[in-house]
């Protein structure tokens, strides 16, 4: 098959809130950039982003960058980078401002400044009381991201591919990336998209689990990507419970709503975290405030029939407050509770929500591989950012707001990185000659497939092992069972068939495309996960309950060949303050 080939100075692959600000900065400093989407880019996943963006304005009270990197690194249970961690928390309010520059329409106090609301784990004075640090549009502030981001990369003239996915990188024989095959999802047209610079910004794989607030997109592309170009996945055995998922359907119930006031109960109708933090209460960090809610209903204090939820109410904030400051709160349990929460508490349980691991990266999101001898190398021409990435901001557990502060920080630092890399100065590289080979392989085999089974049952069956081997809570027993299960279902994902070839839509090899990165995203977090013995952050495991420092203050790696682990230290050392010392964590 002769294929289309087209040539570019950056290809970014992903639409949500990195890759628009990454493309931004590249096409405001005149460069051909070509940005990829599975859908349009205002449907990007970051469009579901609820309650804030962080940033130390000091608008309602005294704040400063480094309280919020204090939080960041406790956050993280120390896992976090603390160079990476100090460069977000610097940059974040000149990131806010310019968003707010773009035309973002922040939530306002009467003096016209930016309003910011509480936020769990967030404090001033390194831990001494809550500040209000969150800057808010409402309870769709990703929304209003995504749309101003957008629109400025429309009058930049940003060249858009939508409703394309990239199925693998490009490398050479050097190691080097230049570019990616992708496939128009409408015609199952392959093309080559050659670039100097390639930046993943694919975001993350929360459908590896079956109960999720992530979007049915959020399949783990770059992740997968990543893994069959031979690169390492770092960290991915963490991965946060959002505390209030609505239960049974696993819509994101905002932390904002608890930043406003809103209180958790238990069956008794008690404010059970008081028990558990009683200073931070129900704004204790996510895995914290999870872990908590778990145990409440697993002794027995589970509201509903099957006591298998706890209750949030914020009924006494009023309706006038809740209306103004969390509309969409108040339609999603309108309509996935079926409840009125200016008259009764919403059901809520922990749903997976967030990928703290993902592709290695330096602080200036170059992204990292190992060498044949042991050492860290960069991959020349590769960049990869927002929550496909792991420049180790979030260490074991993200701090909520932070997430969109990733995303316009690393977009922008990254985009800047890029427009200055030799790189660019320098002609295309020649692609080689099978450049395009394993994908097409990949899509004959699909269209040449007999047996099998069905893409859903198999996706299906990925999703159950996962739920039920790597879930809030983990045990030695749990993880071992959890890794041979996955290891058995790589070769179902390897049979996958396409019914009745002369009706199947494209749509069809899109989701079997998908599985293929689900599975290899399964196997680097359960495989990752069953080799860590302790708790940490969002790796809570029974059977090693305590944090071990001694052992496990590090990071993991994951190869894909022989799924075979290696580990790397944690960047202890920040830029220019004095490092912060593991401390056992208590609110």
């Amino acid at each position: 098959m002769q294929l289309n080939k087209r040539k570019f100075d950056v290809v970014v692959v992903g639409a949500g809130g990195s890759g628009l600000r990454c493309a931004l900065q590249l096409a405001r400093e005149g460069l051909d950039v070509a940005v990829l989407s599975k859908v349009f880019p205002t449907r990007s996943h970051t469009v579901a982003a609820q309650g804030g963006i962080s940033a130390s304005l000091g608008n309602m009270s005294e704040d400063n960058w480094y309280w919020h990197m204090f939080d960041t690194v406790k956050g993280s249970d120390y896992l976090g980078d603390q160079d990476a961690i100090e460069f977000m928390c610097r940059e974040a309010p000149s990131a806010v401002y310019e968003l707010e520059h773009m035309g973002m329409p922040f939530d306002r106090n009467p003096d016209g400044t930016i309003y910011q609301r509480p936020f769990g784990g967030h404090t001033a004075n390194l831990g001494e009381k809550p500040v209000q640090r969150a800057c808010a549009a409402a309870d769709r502030t990703g929304h209003a991201l995504l749309h101003t981001l957008y629109q400025q990369n429309v009058a930049a003239r940003t060249h858009f591919f939508v409703e394309w996915m990239a199925l693998d990188l490009i490398r050479d024989a050097d190691g080097d990336v230049l570019g990616v095959v992708a496939m128009e999802m409408e015609t199952g047209e392959v093309s080559v998209l050659q670039a100097k610079a390639t930046v993943l910004a694919t975001g993350g794989a929360g459908r590896i689990f079956a109960a999720s607030t992530n979007a049915y997109i959020n399949t783990g592309d770059g992740i997968g990507m990543a893994a069959r170009a031979g690169l390492p996945l770092q960290d991915m055995e963490f991965w946060q419970f959002h505390p209030t998922g609505v239960a049974g359907a696993g819509v994101l119930i905002t932390e904002g709503v608890r930043g406003e006031g809103g209180i958790l109960l238990n069956a008794n109708g008690e404010r059970f975290m008081e028990r558990y933090a009683p200073t931070y209460k129900d704004l204790a960090p996510r895995d914290f405030v999870s872990r908590s809610m778990d145990q409440e209903i697993k002794e027995g204090r589970g509201a509903g029939p099957h006591k298998d939820y706890v209750l949030l109410k914020l009924d006494h904030l009023g309706a006038e407050t809740i209306h103004k400051r969390l509309p969409s709160i108040a339609e999603i349990a309108r309509k996935f509770a079926n409840v009125d929460c200016t008259k009764e508490p919403i059901p809520v349980v922990p749903t997976i929500h967030y990928q703290m691991g993902g592709i290695p990266t330096n602080i200036h999101s170059q992204v990292l591989s190992v060498g044949a001898d042991g050492g860290e190398q960069v991959v020349q021409g590769l960049y990869a950012i927002g929550e496909c990435s792991c420049v180790s901001v979030h260490g074991a557990n993200r701090l909520g707001t932070n997430s969109l502060l990733d995303l316009v920080v690393f977009g922008r630092s990254a985009g800047r990185h890029v427009a200055a890399s030799e790189l660019l100065r320098s002609t295309h590289k020649d692609l080689p000659a099978d450049c395009a080979d394993a994908p097409m392989a990949r899509l004959a085999r699909l269209d040449a497939s007999r047996g099998g089974e069905s893409i859903q049952d198999v996706a299906g069956s990925i999703r159950s092992s996962m739920q039920k081997h790597c879930g809030v809570f983990r045990t030695a027993d749990l993880l071992k069972e959890g890794v041979e299960q996955i290891a058995g279902l790589e070769q179902r994902v390897h049979d996958i068939h396409l019914k009745d070839k002369s009706k199947v839509f494209n749509t069809a090899r899109v989701e079997a495309l998908e599985v293929e990165n689900l599975i290899e995203t399964a196997k680097a977090t359960i495989v990752s996960a069953e080799a860590r013995k302790e708790s940490r952050g969002a790796h809570s495991h029974r059977d090693f309950q305590e944090r071990d420092d001694a052992n496990w203050l590090k990071h993991t790696l994951w190869f894909r060949e022989g799924s075979r682990l290696a580990y790397r230290p944690v960047q202890m050392k920040p830029l220019s303050v004095e490092t912060f010392k593991p401390k056992a964590r208590t609110f």
